[in-house]
């Protein structure tokens, strides 16, 4: 759509605005001189008519009606009518009496063909026997009667009564003025103020554009030249002016610009170092993420010689870094280590302090002991230089791969899950022990899981059964065993892609607060290694 510019905009306007003005004001004058004129022109037929009427010798009238002989006297009157009817604007000037079926003409002022004649009788007009009784009283009402009238034309007809000497009505005075005359003269007038009334408001409008786009549009296209040019004067850091000086607000409005461009500069300046330090805080932690990554075992199946056990894992952080960690290892041919923690807290901080806790687990594990063992030992470390009283909570077990005997220890995580072989998936309620960083010299205790060939261990960090939808509703633990007793055939890597679905159809499209991080274990015995099933 092709915009038009301010300018045109207010020509446009201002001549709606006068068009508007020019014809309410000539509706207005119109109207009012019409009644104006109107009112005149009755006043004027009733003054004709009660001059005649006060002329006239009532007294004489029932005379000529009877002997319908004329007399001086009638030849007097008829001419005093036929005078004013020819110095003014009368078309018909008469004298009548009204009866009940008809009127009897007395006097007709109308030299030219057609006149009527004394004792002449004539139907009414429509309207005119109800005004000529009206009149015909001693206390008469004053009734103007317009009529369109085909012997006639367009006229406005008034009456008065003509009185004897005993105070009676004997006759009327008619008059009759003709319509069109009135509606000429009013036309007249029209087109003359029509035609003053447009040219005051285009003089006015004219001076009132050009004082308008002295004052406002001028300034306001200067305004909007300077908002074109702002971007370009960023760029190049020249100083910015706008040229207005109106004294008013459109100067005030100006110098916001111009304080606005030199806020706007500076804002762009700290954005751009703001954006820069993002940008380099996200390349480090796109570097952390892939570290992390890194850390945990990925490669799966991760002991592709043995077939006397099938583990897989997953971790997703809620940010680019995470502070869950899993980790699994062979302590010896025969002993295979098994970790899953939860530190405190999310992002860089729960990242580094999550390096630090899998490395001393791994470490000392490596170097033999029991889980509570292990676990007290990396509690002691743990608690040193711990300033920002961070913890981590860690189950950890190590399962003798000859015997399917497991040794494990909590450390205040959460249950782990068993399912037998042919049955289903259930919490296995161990003791807890404190958590590790929580307070130095903590115990823990160790406890034995036996697993018989075919044998499940599912463990987890508390993202699962605390994942969260947009109803603020939990996941839960109950809802969990569920969904694994539903996917209990599709072992190992296949369970733990169905529950991190099940998982998202639950949460849906809400955000995800905190690291998801699942481990699945199932043990086969010593006879499927050495048979290679």
């Amino acid at each position: 759509m092709k915009k038009r510019k301010l300018g045109t905009k207010v020509i446009i306007l201002m001549v709606i605005f006068s068009l508007l003005i020019i014809v309410s004001t000539c509706i207005a004058v119109v109207v009012r001189y019409r009644e104006d004129a109107l009112e005149r022109s009755r006043g004027q037929a009733f003054a004709y008519a009660k001059t005649a009427a006060a002329y006239i010798d009532g007294d004489r009238i029932e005379g000529y009606l009877t002997t319908l002989q004329k007399d001086e006297y009638y030849e007097q009157v008829e001419n005093f009518l036929n005078a004013s009817q020819d110095y003014s604007d009368l078309k018909y000037y008469y004298v009548y009496v009204p009866y009940e079926d008809d009127l009897v003409y007395i006097w007709d002022a109308n030299e030219e063909e057609g006149a009527c004649e004394l004792g002449d009788h004539e139907d009414y007009m429509k309207g005119g026997k109800e005004v000529s009784f009206a009149a015909f009283r001693k206390e008469p009402e004053e009734r103007a009667l317009v009529s369109m009238d085909e012997t006639y034309g367009f006229i406005t007809s008034v009456v008065a009564p003509v009185y004897n000497s005993n105070g009676d009505p004997v006759a009327l005075v008619g008059v009759d003025i003709s319509m069109p005359g009135v509606w000429q003269s009013i036309a007249k007038f029209i087109f003359a103020a029509s035609i003053n009334i447009v040219l005051v408001i285009l003089v006015f409008s004219a001076g009132l554009f050009a004082v308008v786009r002295q004052r406002l549009i001028h300034p306001i296209s200067l305004l909007n030249k300077a908002s074109g040019e702002m971007v370009s004067n960023l760029a190049s850091g020249e100083v910015f002016r706008i040229d207005v000086h109106t004294g008013d607000e459109i100067e005030e409005l100006a110098r916001s610009f111009e304080k606005m461009y030199e806020e706007v500069g500076d804002y762009i300046r700290r954005l751009s170092e703001v954006t820069a330090e993002k940008e380099r805080i996200g390349a480090e932690l796109s570097v952390a993420t892939r570290i992390q990554a890194n850390m945990l075992p990925s490669i799966f199946p991760p002991f592709p010689d043995r077939k006397d056990v099938d583990i897989y894992a997953t971790m997703h952080p809620a940010k680019e870094v995470g502070g869950d960690f899993y980790d699994f290892f062979l302590i010896d041919s025969s002993h295979l280590g098994v970790v899953i923690a939860d530190v405190s807290g999310k992002g860089v901080p729960a990242a580094l302090f999550m390096v630090i806790a899998k490395t001393l687990i791994k470490n000392r594990a490596l170097m033999g002991g029991t889980p509570a063992e292990i676990l007290a030992f990396v509690n002691n470390q743990l608690c040193e230089n711990n300033e920002e009283e961070m913890f981590v909570t860690v189950w950890l077990g190590i399962l003798d791969l000859t015997t399917g005997l497991m040794t494990a220890a909590n450390a205040g995580h959460e249950y782990p899950v068993l399912k037998r072989a042919g049955g289903e998936f259930e919490l296995f309620k161990d003791k807890h022990g404190f958590v590790l960083a929580g307070m130095e010299d903590s115990g823990y205790r160790d406890y034995e899981i036996s697993f018989a060939p075919g044998d499940m261990l599912f463990v987890y960090t508390d993202g699962v059964p605390e994942a969260t939808n947009a109803q603020k509703e939990l996941y839960r633990t109950d809802r969990m065993v569920e969904a694994l007793n539903r996917h209990a055939a599709e072992g190992c890597e296949g369970l733990l892609h169905e529950m991190k679905e099940e998982i998202q159809s639950f949460v849906q499209e809400a955000p995800q607060f905190d690291d998801i991080t699942m481990l699945a274990l199932t043990y086969y015995g010593p006879e499927a290694a050495k048979t290679g099933e």
